[in-house]
């Protein structure tokens, strides 16, 4: 008994938990598994980008302020997504969408040059089961998230996507 209690105390103090971690939506749980449909009818799944660091974007085609953010979402992509990270092994996006039809969410990401694998929606729009996992009332909202999926920070916009990103890089 004395040995075990010797091993947990070795373990806190090295900061780490006995516990598993707390699936949540607040930065620090582990965000929760997301699995839908791609652009071509495959399932995609939040979990196929673990060891990666993973910005998990919703948005929409149809909204203004997620269109003019993409540009940003890009550019980090493209910047970040073979860096290696203190916790985790280059970078990805993993896109939800809230469209309501596949015509103007697969449009969207062909105009906007979405050039990454992970993209999913249930196109049911604000009823969408998928955003509702994540509490998302507006868009576009993002989570960023480390190669365990453990929320590292929140509604990460314009160049403080990328301060985020640098924090995070070897």
């Amino acid at each position: 008994m004395k040995k075990l209690v010797f091993i947990a105390i070795v373990l806190f103090f090295a900061g780490i938990s006995l516990h598993a971690q707390e699936l949540g939506i607040n930065i620090g749980n582990k965000a929760p598994e997301l699995i839908g449909q791609g652009p071509n009818g495959e399932t995609i799944k939040l979990s196929d980008t673990k060891g990666k660091v993973v910005l998990l974007d919703f948005w929409a085609g149809w909204c203004g302020p997620c269109r003019r953010e993409n540009p940003n979402v890009v550019k980090a992509y493209n910047t970040y997504k073979d860096k290696k990270f203190k916790n985790g092994d280059g970078f990805v996006v993993f896109n939800v969408s809230l469209d309501r039809t596949a015509d103007q969410w697969k449009g969207a990401i062909n105009q906007d040059k979405l050039d990454w694998p992970y993209h999913i929606s249930d196109l049911k729009g604000w009823q969408s089961k998928l955003g509702a996992v994540y509490g998302i009332r507006s868009i576009p909202a993002n989570f960023l998230l480390d190669e365990n999926g453990v929320i590292l920070a929140k509604n990460l916009r314009g160049p403080a996507l990328e301060a985020a990103l640098e924090k995070y890089v070897k």
